[in-house]
């Protein structure tokens, strides 16, 4: 008779050959049965998908979909990609040096040379930068959000004495459809977050 200890490897090797032999055939799937089942001995069998019973190879005839650096759409686009990190890169880094550093405390108003900038560089392209604004732009500040007590970000501080915040993210991102409209979307895609809208 084996050990348990012995037994109890056997689901968890299995799991890891499957994992194993999906990741060789070109898919990944999750393991069959969740983890906490590893430690089940009674040994039922499980189905296995006619993929992992091949265990197939990739041939010469299908190669891997891989971009090649020799590929000249390839090569544009790697390009423009550079071209749009290094235009944004540092309007990202001072707002986050804002927002992530003790350089400026909850409701603290910003600088005037870090204001002049995020105006012009952020909040000029929000997609509803006049109705944030309102009835004028008194000053821009640093504080919690109201729903989200965890975050920080930028709030617009109105001539009235109201304000609002404003997501730099929505800033960058109509910033990048006017200056690249061809590359825009796929940047976009492959570099914001999907929630951030």
């Amino acid at each position: 008779m084996a050990s348990p200890l012995l037994l109890k490897g056997i689901p968890l090797l299995r799991i890891r050959l499957q994992r194993y032999n999906c990741l060789f055939a070109g898919t990944v799937s999750s393991p069959r049965r969740p983890f906490c089942a590893a430690s089940d001995t009674t040994g039922h069998k499980e189905e296995v998908s006619s993929a992992e019973k091949s265990g197939s190879v990739l041939t010469v005839r299908d190669p891997p979909k891989y971009h090649r650096w020799d590929d000249p759409d390839y090569r544009k686009w790697k390009d423009k990609e550079e071209e749009i990190l290094r235009d944004i890169e540092p309007i990202i880094s001072l707002v986050k040096e804002i927002l992530h550093s003790n350089r400026y405390k909850d409701g603290e108003r910003l600088i005037v040379s870090d204001e002049e900038t995020v105006l012009e560089k952020l909040l000029r392209h929000h997609p509803h930068s006049e109705d944030k604004i309102g009835c004028g732009l008194d000053s821009i500040m640093v504080d919690r959000h109201p729903q989200f007590s965890r975050s920080r970000c930028l709030f617009v501080v109105r001539t009235d004495g109201g304000w609002i915040d404003f997501s730099y993210q929505k800033c960058l991102r109509a910033y990048i459809r006017d200056k690249y409209p061809s590359h825009a979307e796929r940047f976009i895609r492959e570099h914001f977050k999907r929630g951030s809208g």
